[in-house]
């Protein structure tokens, strides 16, 4: 089993929802010589990053992952031995600028595989994202499940899939990819581009209407940030996965509206949603394979979506500046 005890690490999205958390991770319970946050900060907040900054073996590096010089000056100049590749263009960006998104998330992958490639690190942990399947159609959702991406977002991330598998297929590169299904909880960005679950709290906050796309009906795997975070550590540390793309989620569908109405109990707000037209390649329906994980890396989830909401609510509530 790897581990990354005395290793220099260096989590590219570092300052975004997933990056942080992956670093507090990192940082508590690793051992690292060194851990490194590469971030553009096109999402990131270096508030993100409050917990990570008293390690004094922690740093931040302002970079655009684009330029293949930018990134290998991070990863030379810090001795980079194991990358965590969480940056990306999200999918609501994508459906605004898909040229450009597209690019983005291409051009960034294809410079840390060719940095891998060149050998001037060890190993990359590459993340994916269940919207590379597109909606259900058997389920459950893991390796077996065709791919029919239904947004410019979802159709890069297949890309980069296919790109970072074609180093480890071709050069026998040390890779190992990740697919989470839908995450939330604290961190997540809840202002430009944000995601559903930030994006109803801070309306009911402010007492705002509350809009639901379609009828409300579609459903998505919700995984607790902690436990996904808590994932792709297993798959570092088990060269079983090398390869390979390992399904992460709870095998369990909620439906968009019962969330709604899950926030609205915990944030007491008692006004009747809008529902308005469906939003442009929304997915139907979204279920991960959990056995896919607990059979390669022993790995379960530990927070029930119960739990797990809780917790995101009350942060949010903590920390109402990060919707300014």
């Amino acid at each position: 089993m790897n581990n990354l005890k005395d290793k220099n690490v260096l989590v590219t999205g570092g300052a975004g929802f997933v990056g942080s958390h992956l670093i507090d991770l990192i940082l508590k319970h690793e051992s690292p010589k060194k851990v490194v946050a590469a971030s553009n900060f096109f999402l990131g907040r270096m508030s993100n990053l409050k917990e990570a900054s008293t390690f004094p073996n922690f740093k931040v590096e302002r970079c655009e992952l684009t330029d293949i010089e930018e990134v290998k000056d991070v990863v030379t100049n810090h001795s980079i031995d194991v990358v965590f590749n969480l940056a990306a263009i999200p999918l609501p960006t994508s459906l605004i600028k898909p040229e450009w998104s597209i690019r983005k998330n291409v051009d960034m992958t294809i410079n840390v595989c060719q940095l891998l490639r060149e050998q001037l690190f060890e190993t990359l942990i590459q993340y994916s994202s269940s919207e590379a399947l597109g909606t259900v159609r058997q389920l459950p959702m893991g390796n077996s499940h065709p791919s029919f991406p239904e947004t410019p977002y979802a159709a890069s991330k297949l890309a980069t899939d296919h790109i970072a598998l074609s180093y480890y297929n071709t050069y026998g590169s040390d890779i190992a990819l990740i697919r989470p299904f839908n995450q939330y909880g604290p961190r997540q960005n809840a202002n430009t581009y944000s995601a559903l679950i930030p994006k109803i709290i801070k309306k009911m906050r402010n007492n705002e209407d509350v809009f639901v796309t379609g009828d409300g009906s579609q459903t998505r795997d919700f995984n607790f940030v902690k436990d996904t975070v808590d994932a792709t550590l297993e798959i570092y540390k088990n060269p079983l996965t090398r390869g390979k793309i390992t399904h992460v989620g709870t095998g369990v569908e909620r439906s968009i509206l019962s969330v709604a109405q899950k926030t609205a109990e915990l944030m007491g707000y008692k006004k009747d949603f809008i529902f308005t037209e469906e939003r442009i390649g929304d997915v139907k329906r979204h279920c991960a394979d959990s056995l896919e994980a607990k059979e390669t890396i022993g790995w379960e989830p530990k927070t029930s979506f119960e739990k797990g909401m809780e917790e995101t609510v009350l942060w949010y509530n903590s920390n109402p500046d990060v919707f300014d």
